[in-house]
């Protein structure tokens, strides 16, 4: 039952309008970084600037604080001359700029897990809650609320009239607290009632990586790639730009849980079957996809190449099937002739089907592909042909899919929203992802590697006793459910790294990591002091006073610090390992 909740309403699914191509003038550039713009009027903005300081690296994000016909007009005006590659917004906001704008706008959605939560820190302001939403009432939190026994008032609204008024009828029937986005809550306060705000950074986050994935689509479609175009004959140069870049040694974790899923992804690759990865928000599907392509015999230089190295010039092609528009996921898989539609491409365009050709194809989320196109891929998986939009020829193609879901598509096949007959033709092979939650063992060695990584990104060194340090941290970070699973660790880390470079004699305690990550601590409702005072109790039972003393080169101030004691109480621990 909770299971379903953590799916609705995720911020994997993206929904942008039909014309990707920004109306600019400024040249293609494959060096410059993405350029991206926030849209906001809301505490929302809050979120998007912690966000954008760790994204700084990877793209020029500017936050605009206007929203609906303001923020049109400014946004068309500064298109004549700018560049933009996408724009995030979230709600009414996102759904009122998606209709009138040429950018592609990315919808900053809230997960189940952030309604859990919100509703947690409503529920202890009062009994008696709301939950306001756009558009849509969350079905699956009807059936949780009924089943666990939560009184929870929803209503939806449209224009921000119809929003104000549903906030003024839930007061009237007694609600004192309001979940809801940055405006709902906004409104909910005016109204002196407790407004709950249910986005969390994490799903933020997943936000600003899918406008960069975005961003570099829509920068492939309209630069000079080169093996775009053609067909599968000269798919061999778009392969070099779409190649795997990971293998099995990337799928790090020394828990049960990862051992054996890096036993069927060398025992899947073996086979060309379908296989269906099935794992919530950044488990790693794609990652595991690709060590799964690049195992393949096929794939592997002969001699001594080792598991997991890059594999040869076969391509690996992925496409997010939620992150494209119904209009344009056909042309993009299946390619189109020339005057196939007003915008087709001149000489027309091959799809990624031929893209694929004598390689993999990975269509992640695969559950948001809509039924019409559904029926078309199972043609193509059946016929293993493709009939590119507007024309009549059939085009041979030699692909393995391999496709992936963060939802439960079987439940989707019931409510008649995916096709059986397609479910069981790419799900021959299952590969169940674990979340992190699940392999808690895994994640202090995780989190060491992703730090060291992001700190040399940032030409920085990691201190010389990181590992003891996140070792002292490790009931900290095991403790939290990490929603965001592997993906919110490394922006974690990435963002720890952000600190350390800036001040490289800061030690990394849990304090430290709640001062930067406050998330972590009170996830469960226990205030931020008390989480890193158990994390501290725990540290202090298992740590060494020598062990920590040799790691400081023996100063005993840095040692107390380190392990949360007095240096009195230091001096007594080192007499009785002593005397012991």
């Amino acid at each position: 039952m909770v299971s379903h909740l953590f799916h609705f309403e995720t911020s994997k699914r993206l929904h942008y309008n039909c014309n990707m191509r920004p109306a600019t003038a400024t040249p293609f550039d494959p060096d410059d970084k993405p350029v991206i713009w926030t849209v906001s009027v809301s505490r929302l903005s809050d979120v998007f600037r912690r966000i954008t300081l760790e994204y700084d690296n990877r793209a020029n994000i500017e936050q605009i604080h206007l929203g609906f016909d303001d923020a049109v007009r400014h946004i068309r005006e500064r298109l004549t001359t700018e560049r933009c590659d996408a724009v995030i917004a979230a709600g009414s906001n996102a759904a009122y700029l998606r209709s009138r704008l040429s950018v592609p706008v990315v919808t900053a959605r809230f997960s189940g897990f952030d309604v859990l939560q919100a509703l947690a820190r409503a529920r202890r302001v009062s009994p008696h809650i709301g939950i306001v939403t756009y558009k849509e009432r969350l079905q699956e939190l009807a059936e949780f609320t009924a089943t666990f026994g939560i009184a929870v008032a929803q209503r939806t609204y449209v224009t921000e009239e119809d929003a104000r008024a549903q906030v003024n009828d839930l007061k009237a029937a007694g609600v004192e607290a309001i979940v809801g986005a940055g405006r709902i809550t906004d409104l909910a306060e005016e109204a002196g009632l407790t407004g709950v705000f249910v986005y969390s950074a994490a799903s933020v986050r997943h936000a600003f990586d899918d406008a960069l994935e975005l961003a570099r689509l829509t920068r492939l479609e309209a630069g000079p790639g080169p093996g775009w175009g053609r067909g599968p004959a000269d798919t061999g140069a778009a392969a070099n730009t779409l190649r795997a870049r990971h293998g099995i040694t990337d799928l790090r974790g020394e828990s049960g849980a990862m051992e054996a899923v890096r036993q069927s992804v060398v025992l899947y690759a073996k086979s060309p079957a379908t296989v269906l990865i099935v794992g919530e928000t950044g488990s790693g599907k794609e990652l595991a996809a690709q060590a799964i392509h690049n195992e393949a015999p096929g794939n592997r230089a002969p001699g001594n190449r080792a598991p997991g190295s890059r594999g040869t010039a076969r391509p690996f092609v992925a496409v997010n099937c939620g992150a494209i528009a119904e209009s344009l996921l056909e042309s993009e898989l299946f390619g189109h002739e020339d005057g196939a539609f007003t915008g087709a491409r001149r000489g027309g365009h091959a799809g990624l089907f031929e893209a694929a050709h004598h390689g993999t194809l990975f269509l992640d989320e695969i559950g948001e592909m809509p039924l019409a196109l559904q029926t078309r891929l199972l043609r193509v998986l059946e016929e293993r042909q493709v009939v590119r939009v507007g024309g009549t020829r059939p085009i041979a193609v030699d692909v393995r899919i391999i496709s992936a879901t963060h939802c439960d598509l079987e439940q989707r096949v019931r409510d008649g929203r995916f096709r059986a007959d397609l479910f069981y033709r790419l799900a021959v092979l299952r590969l169940a992802l674990p979340p992190l939650r699940a392999r808690s063992g895994d994640v202090a060695a995780l989190a060491e590697w992703s730090l060291k990584q992001a700190l040399a990104a940032l030409g920085a060194r990691p201190h010389p006793d990181l590992r003891a340090e996140l070792a002292a941290c490790a009931p900290l970070l095991q403790a939290y459910a990490w929603p965001g699973n592997v993906r919110e660790l490394r922006n974690l880390a990435e963002r720890l790294a952000l600190f350390l470079a800036a001040e490289p004699l800061q030690a990394l305690t849990p304090a430290f990591i709640v001062s930067v990550a406050p998330e972590l601590a009170g996830h469960d409702g226990t205030p931020a002091r008390v989480a890193v005072a158990n994390a501290g109790r725990a540290r202090r039972a298992t740590e060494s006073a020598t062990e920590v003393l040799a790691r400081f080169d023996g100063r005993r101030d840095a040692a107390a610090d380190y392990l949360g004691i007095s240096r009195t109480t230091l001096w007594r621990r080192l007499r009785a390992e002593h005397d012991a």
